[in-house]
């Protein structure tokens, strides 16, 4: 029962009844009776289950919401026909679960809130100052905008590590082909020859050997480094540490505060422009924020301004912010125009991620060349300068 009086069903995931009650709860609702369904059986079900839902999903979903309603047509219907409509079996399920809530008498926000591996924070307080204000389709497009300047920004970031990570892949590869088939023949040959061996040669056949009688310590030190890195990353202290040390390597760090940036400011700006409070707003864009450092920094700033100081004056305290951003946010402050200032705050660092992106990939793929050459060479060279001083003591 609501807060109304009025009697809603509905459905909701969990791992326990009590999970469920108390979730109910925080939705403040007075819990009749739940009755537990059995668990979905069966591959398909399974698939999806599992399967994810992903940002241009939600960008078709929200465009075509926000059509519908500036059309007329009621919430239930929307999601009627977006249910019949989305190709995603995952998101399929959960627009139809939407639609049973809302015609049982939930308001939309709730219902999207029970979803929240799929509907951000940021998404469901969106909506929630939409249903106040009235402006439901208005918000769903800025939705839709917003989400897919974070897939555009995603899909360049994957599409300039693609060449890069492939090369990569192929030198470890060539190299272990090296290591361990090519460079022990060639050490059976020069054995026969009763060759002496210059210094690189001997280091090269020498970890060849190392590599092929130890190599399970090896594989062991890297799956133990990887797997303490994530532990270490679990924690606090650990994740505020990596993503600190993120923000300072070279070149990769300016790219990655570019980005954390212009994710901030459209964060920022869109709560605000769709009638978000400013610390309710703050509060959204420190847990969406991706880094811990800009997270903290958030929080303290969200501190300052509730006690009464201005947003700017804080992020520029922190030395985390760019002087242009904390700028710009200072005069829309002043303005009262501060969600047009962050929107072109964050289209410039779009901008700028885009052309550190590119430089970035014209820097890489000669490099990753140079350097695949010169392991390739001091390898040939290795090999080959014994045969070569043996065919000229032989012309001697």
């Amino acid at each position: 029962m609501d807060a109304n009086g009025r009697t809603v069903t509905g459905t909701l995931e969990a791992d326990s009844l009590e999970l469920v009650r108390s979730k109910l709860a925080d939705l403040r609702y007075h819990v009749l009776s739940i009755r537990q369904t059995k668990s979905r059986q069966g591959f398909q079900e399974w698939f999806t289950g599992i399967q994810r839902v992903k940002l241009r999903d939600l960008v078709m979903f929200s465009r075509q919401f926000a059509t519908m309603i500036d059309a007329g047509l009621s919430v239930v219907k929307c999601l009627d026909i977006l249910q019949k409509q989305t190709r995603n079996p995952r998101l399929k399920d959960i627009i139809g679960e939407v639609k049973r809530d809302v015609a049982g008498g939930m308001s939309l926000t709730e219902a999207l809130q029970k979803h929240a591996r799929v509907f951000s924070p940021l998404y469901v307080n969106m909506i929630r100052s939409a249903e106040v204000g009235g402006i439901l389709d208005t918000v769903l497009d800025r939705l839709a905008t917003f989400l897919e300047k974070e897939q555009e920004t995603r899909n360049k970031i994957k599409s300039a590590m693609t060449y890069p990570v492939v090369v990569f892949c192929f030198a470890m590869l060539m190299l272990v082909a090296l290591l361990f088939f090519v460079l022990p023949k060639f050490k059976g040959i020069f054995e026969t020859m009763g060759l002496d061996l210059p210094l690189t040669t001997r280091l090269m056949l020498n970890f060849s050997d190392y590599m092929r009688a130890y190599w399970y310590i090896a594989l062991v030190a890297i799956v133990g480094s990887v797997v303490l890195v994530r532990i270490f990353a679990r924690t606090e202290r650990g994740r505020y540490a990596i993503d600190a040390a993120k923000l300072r390597l070279p070149i990769f760090g300016d790219l990655m505060l570019k980005t954390a940036v212009s994710r901030f400011a459209r964060t920022f700006g869109t709560l605000i422009s769709s009638g978000v409070p400013v610390l309710r707003a703050l509060e959204i864009v420190a847990d969406t924020a991706g880094n811990c450092v800009i997270s903290e920094t958030v929080v303290r700033a969200r501190s300052a301004i509730k006690e009464g100081e201005k947003i700017s004056t804080p992020l520029f305290g922190s030395k985390i912010f760019p002087v242009m951003v904390t700028q710009m946010i200072a005069v829309g402050e002043e303005t009262g125009r501060l969600d047009q200032m962050l929107v072109k705050v964050a289209n410039f660092y779009d901008d700028e991620v885009d052309t550190t992106l590119k430089s970035l990939t014209s820097l890489i793929e000669p490099l990753m060349i140079v350097g695949l050459g010169l392991i390739v060479g001091f390898i040939a060279v290795s090999v080959i300068s014994p045969i070569y001083s043996l065919v000229g003591s032989l012309g001697g």
